[in-house]
């Protein structure tokens, strides 16, 4: 099989390319003929160990030239890429635990890994049970041409929230799909840059920000988590010249917080088109913040394009379209019943109004295309008018047929071409709006309390940073169990909080635990991972940590 996301690499631009930012404060680059050329020396080395299409090849390698070499050298032998996250957010045995159930489910014919994270995946590929050593990543003397590609492109794992990890099987068709519709809803144009310092073993970060611009050569500026988080002014500075980048919410409030209006004044922001936001539910108040902090340099409000995706579409599912600034709302809570309609109290356009925006407001993820069409269901299946809060699903050619080696989702199907999300959401206005995990809601007076909402309150009412808050609805403790994880000493916070989800929650069964900053467990995406921090309060394998008696 063939695909124009490999086609590059047998005609590389010549005046563009790849930079990444190094440890001085500067960019090192590498354009694309060498890129390429290094890619196929890799596909080379790859075929010399006996893989060719079909043949699934796993990677942990830091983001660097090498990872970008061998994950095209891999396309290039036609097997099908894993590319499976560094230990960031886990460590130690949790990570092993992690990268041997993915390797169980995706059976590589290789594991490749840089040198310095050799040992842990060779430990990760034992607990797997699968014999062999980690193969460093190395070229070839020679290029090897294009080898035929079967109809995978890519194993996405899912981030592991609320069990084991599971493969997505991504064909070329469903990537050629989602990488056009994301070219498309943002603006990306031919010989536009894209800056961005999201991790490439994510969705978001691997396919809104590496792929979609790399297989159309456009000029990419790229940056580690850990240098943005170290100096976002860094990344801000490269607008200058480049168009289109991808946030999850956080890191307008973070810049918003960090970053002064004297930093950045001389800053010409005007050529920024757009800028992808997601993979979390939005802050309309975090993008207005940021809004203000630039407004002085040609920044425009029109540039956030808030989205909804998931792995298993891929990624992209909707987008806003930058017509006008994004709209906020803040539904009645006492509305949110699933497959009724929901209240609107309050709504208008992100800028000035929304800097007061507290709990309870939600940003529009723009209207479903006719290429990847969305409709809300109830809990029978039954299509629901718009405004109706109801589950989403999702079809049209980005949406993937299943799961790697015969897995099955919790919440999450795939019946008859469509995905149907596990998420909960209603239309208003022609756009998707988002309120989070069927799965993770409570039901209080007959309706669904969502936990993302739950923490945004909580950080409103205790002062804790929004961050180092976790609610979890509790499994077999009745339907209004829940466990809140706080990152924090017991304080005055305590009370505060006992009081909101007893009046919110009406009196549910409440445990409080709390321990030191990394008490909340986190998947490779940066999101907490519930289920298995409730699992393993319950084993008492939770190290620092104390449950505070009931008041």
């Amino acid at each position: 099989m063939t695909s124009w996301l490999r086609d590059w690499l047998d005609k590389p631009h010549p005046d563009r390319g790849v930079y990444l930012a190094n440890e001085d404060g500067g960019w090192d680059y590498r354009a694309y003929p060498e890129i390429a050329a290094s890619a196929k020396r890799v596909s080379a080395a790859l075929a010399a160990e006996g893989v060719g299409p079909g043949d699934v090849v796993c990677a942990i390698i830091p983001t660097d030239y090498q990872l970008i070499s061998t994950y095209f050298g891999v396309w290039a032998s036609g097997a099908v890429m894993c590319l499976i996250t560094p230990p960031l957010f886990q460590q130690g045995e949790e990570y092993v635990t992690h990268v041997a159930a993915i390797l169980r489910q995706a059976k590589p014919k290789l594991t490749i890994a840089s040198a310095d994270l050799a040992p842990l995946t060779q430990a990760c590929l034992d607990r797997a049970g699968i014999a062999g050593e980690p193969w460093l990543p190395r070229e070839a003397e020679h290029e090897a041409p294009l080898a035929p590609a079967s109809d995978l492109a890519l194993l996405q794992f899912t981030s592991g929230s609320s069990g084991e990890p599971r493969g997505v099987r991504v064909t070329w068709e469903n990537l050629e799909a989602n990488t056009d519709l994301i070219a498309r809803f943002a603006e990306f144009q031919d010989g536009d840059e894209v800056n961005s310092w999201l991790p490439l073993y994510h969705d978001m970060g691997l396919i809104g920000a590496f792929l979609t611009p790399v297989t159309r050569q456009g000029t990419l500026h790229l940056m580690r988590p850990d240098q943005w988080i170290r100096d976002p002014k860094r990344w801000l500075e490269r607008f200058t010249r480049a168009q289109f980048a991808g946030c999850p919410p956080f890191a307008f409030t973070y810049m918003a917080r960090r970053l002064k209006k004297e930093q950045i004044e001389d800053l010409d922001l005007s050529g920024w088109k757009s800028v992808i936001v997601g993979a979390e539910p939005v802050d309309p108040a975090g993008l207005a913040a940021f809004a203000e902090l630039l407004k002085d340099t040609g920044f425009r409000p029109t540039v956030f394009r808030p989205a909804y995706g998931m792995a298993e579409t891929t990624l992209c599912v909707t987008m806003f379209d930058g017509s006008a600034s994004p709209l906020a709302v803040k539904p009645d809570p006492e509305s949110l019943n699933f497959g009724e309609q929901v209240r609107i109290e309050a709504q208008h356009l992100v800028g000035p109004d929304s800097l007061g925006d507290k709990a309870g407001w939600m940003v529009g993820c723009g209207a479903p295309d006719k290429e990847l069409p969305v409709r809300i269901c109830d809990e029978h299946g039954r299509p629901l008018p718009d405004g109706h809060l109801g589950e989403i699903v999702a079809g049209g050619a980005s949406a993937c047929d299943g799961y790697y080696a015969g897995a099955e989702g919790k919440s999450t199907r795939f019946v008859d071409g469509e995905v149907w999300t596990g998420d909960a959401g209603f239309l208003h206005e022609g756009q998707l709006f988002v309120l989070g995990r069927m799965g993770d809601s409570l039901k209080v007076r007959g309706r669904s309390v969502y936990v993302e909402d739950l923490e945004a309150k909580l950080s409103e009412v205790t002062g804790l940073h929004k961050g180092r808050i976790t609610v979890v609805a509790v499994p077999g403790v009745g339907s209004r169990g829940v466990a809140l994880f706080v990152e924090a000493d017991e304080g005055a916070w305590t009370s505060e909080a006992r009081r909101f989800l007893s009046r919110r929650l009406d009196d549910a069964d409440l445990t409080i635990v709390t321990g030191p900053r990394g008490l909340i467990e986190r998947t490779s995406s940066g999101k907490p991972r519930r289920r298995y921090m409730y699992e393993r309060l319950r084993a008492g394998t939770l190290d620092g940590v104390r449950v505070l008696d009931p008041a």
